[in-house]
């Protein structure tokens, strides 16, 4: 096997996973009645760490779309907003995958938890603004209103989200440094 096709088949399994990922942790979960918080902004960060090519992040962008739709004609009950708002989380998830990209090379702990907090921050307040002012379920709501209404959720959704990509961060750590270990024994 090419060292080509090997990283593309590396990139693919990456890519099926993440979808895996996102299939235990988005919605209504499809494939399971566990409910666990979603991964989504950390799955886009990780995924820009990984994958790093926007064909990835497209993919991936379209299945988060396939998995909300899927999820609604199974339970239309759902309160996923597809409406003019859920636009906002393609720059979200852009943000997640461009600081992936930035802290893919880096091996400094601090560095990856500030631009992974940053990031998060910043996809928050875009996704959530955009569903209360675009989504047309809030009308007249104004801008400081919005904030107000969507801050009560930053929490959760921080500590989650930070929660994966600390957990992530230490499981590649490990894996990097088991591998290391393996050549350095191999030589």
């Amino acid at each position: 096997m090419t060292f080509n096709a090997y990283l593309k088949n590396t990139r693919i399994f990456f890519f099926t996973f993440l979808i895996f990922l996102m299939l235990l942790t988005r919605g209504a979960h499809l494939l399971t009645s566990v409910s666990l918080p979603d991964a989504s902004f950390a799955l886009f960060l990780i995924g820009g760490m990984l994958l790093k090519k926007p064909k990835w992040f497209i993919s991936l962008f379209a299945a988060s779309i396939l998995i909300d739709l899927i999820t609604l004609s199974i339970n239309p009950t759902n309160q996923i907003p597809i409406n003019l708002g859920y636009l906002g989380l393609l720059p979200s998830y852009g943000i997640m995958w461009l600081i992936g990209l930035y802290v893919s090379k880096t091996k400094d702990i601090l560095k990856f938890v500030i631009f992974s907090a940053l990031g998060t921050f910043v996809s928050f307040m875009i996704s959530t603004q955009s569903y209360y002012l675009l989504s047309n379920k809030f009308p007249g709501i104004t801008i400081q209103e919005s904030i107000q209404t969507g801050w009560e959720y930053f929490p959760h959704s921080f500590i989650y989200t930070m929660s994966y990509l600390i957990a992530y961060w230490g499981i590649q750590s490990l894996l990097r440094r088991q591998f290391v270990s393996q050549k350095a024994t191999a030589l």
